[in-house]
């Protein structure tokens, strides 16, 4: 599934095309994706002004002229095309390739900037909701998210509080969406490498028993702490920048940006010798919370 990096360099790639621009006419070629559209979705959609396209965890946001925020996410298999002038582009490519059928072209927006953007889901696991602004903070798909890694708030000592005293591996707390919003499994795996820090590890080590700050509940950050926000930090920022951060407008958004892939250090390098210098280590495999976990069991402690 799209994590993070992939939704904001398809955010970045869908920008030029949408923010400012009328969508004229709306179309959903069939009653439902992962759920049903509502019943005013089209009319919800269409002579509104996107006014700006921003991203919440692994969420796309369109702020619409009406007041109301159009969320749409991707799901497992869903992508966008921009069809303008002549040309098809893909913004964003991802670790798995995306579909080119064109009978799973389920939604399509008629931009009054000439652009027609279209919305590919062969599994149907995507969906879209309408839903006024002012009702965002209740809106049960966005409920409960925790912070962006990347936003001001996050750092050592928000990911301390949000782990102490928790019983959980270091693996399964950061693919909760609750303790930090966005993060998925491959971006998890090359985070705890680069801090070196055990996958299995238990969560609560990212903050101290004592020393707690008055009013404040739950201990300081450890050095595990510091090192891990600092690691996500760089690997989102460095994944971001591979896919699309050479995105200045449409006529640069296609198919052929940097895929992040290229870039792993664990991730799906199972039997190959650990990168870390002077490590000597070699990447293993096992499954964790039902997901494959990369990790080099010589330096990742």
């Amino acid at each position: 599934m799209p994590e993070l990096p992939e939704v904001e360099t398809v955010r970045r790639g869908l920008q030029p095309a949408m923010e400012g621009s009328k969508i004229l006419k709306a179309e959903a070629r069939r009653k439902d994706l992962r759920f049903p559209f509502q019943k005013d979705f089209i009319t919800r959609l269409e002579g509104q002004t996107v006014t700006g396209l921003g991203r919440r965890a692994k969420y796309l946001m369109a702020d619409l002229g009406s007041g109301d925020v159009l969320l749409m996410h991707l799901g497992m298999s869903g992508s966008f095309r921009v069809l303008e002038g002549g040309h098809n582009d893909t913004p964003g490519q991802f670790h798995h390739p995306r579909s080119e059928d064109r009978a799973h072209d389920h939604v399509v927006f008629h931009m009054s900037s000439g652009a027609a953007i279209v919305f590919n889901d062969p599994r149907r696991f995507g969906y879209m909701k309408i839903i006024a602004r002012h009702a965002l903070e209740e809106e049960p798909l966005l409920r409960g998210l925790g912070p962006e890694p990347l936003g001001n708030e996050f750092d050592a000592a928000m990911l301390a509080r949000a782990c102490f005293n928790k019983k959980t591996s270091l693996k399964a707390a950061l693919l909760d969406q609750r303790v930090v919003a966005g993060l998925g499994n491959i971006y998890v795996c090359e985070a705890l490498y680069r801090s070196h820090l055990s996958p299995r590890r238990l969560t609560a080590t990212l903050a101290t028993k004592t020393g707690q700050r008055k009013g404040v509940a739950g201990g300081e950050p450890t050095d595990h702490a510091v090192r891990l926000v600092n690691a996500i930090h760089s690997v989102l920022n460095q994944a971001i920048k591979a896919g699309g951060s050479s995105i200045s407008d449409h006529r640069l958004t296609s198919g052929e940006l940097g895929y992040f892939q290229h870039s792993f250090q664990v991730y799906d390098r199972e039997g190959e010798k650990c990168q870390t210098a002077r490590c000597g280590g070699i990447v293993r495999r096992f499954v964790q919370n039902g997901r494959s976990t990369f990790w080099c069991p010589k330096c990742q402690k």
